[in-house]
């Protein structure tokens, strides 16, 4: 079927079959930098909702979203985050806002020997999957000296921020 534009008036003379096909998205949305920390607050939460999060090291590809069972990827560690996993948001008026993870418990003998890729944080161990993350040594949500762990070495994370665009 071909896109169609629709006036949000419209929505409500729709039938529910007409309803379940519909896309719908901002196109060049921006928030301001009070409802960024707003979401992280939110984000936070749900790490905070288990008795500690804790975060597990993958190599492989990443699974297709948060939402997907670990497959194929082999376990190299887990972390385990503090209690109160981060924080409050930092950030003012026209800038991003960040949250900065709470000191991490390291892993002091990692499970496998292989090339860190992602991480999934969980809300405890065995717990709901909150958020998946990149891991390498630049440009990732984990940042190492070297993502080649290797089995029964210690797994150090010294930083974790989360930054919520404000535009």
């Amino acid at each position: 079927q071909p896109w169609k534009r629709v006036r949000w008036g419209e929505l409500a003379k729709w039938t529910p079959r007409q309803l379940g096909g519909l896309i719908l998205f901002a196109a060049s949305m921006g928030i301001t930098n009070q409802v960024a920390k707003d979401q992280l607050t939110a984000l936070k939460t749900s790490y905070d909702a288990g008795t500690a999060a804790v975060i597990q090291f993958y190599t492989a590809s990443r699974a297709t979203d948060t939402d997907t069972a670990i497959g194929a990827q082999t376990l190299l560690g887990t972390c385990t985050m503090n209690a109160t996993s981060f924080g409050a948001p930092a950030g003012s008026a026209g800038a991003d806002a960040t949250i900065t993870a709470a000191a991490i418990t390291d892993d002091s003998s990692a499970d496998a020997t292989g090339t860190c890729t992602w991480c999934r944080i969980s809300t405890q161990s065995g717990g709901t999957a909150i958020s998946d993350h990149n891991c390498g040594t630049s440009s990732s949500d984990f940042v190492f000296n070297t993502v080649a762990f290797t089995s029964g070495s210690t797994i150090s994370v010294t930083s974790f921020v989360i930054t919520q665009p404000h535009v």
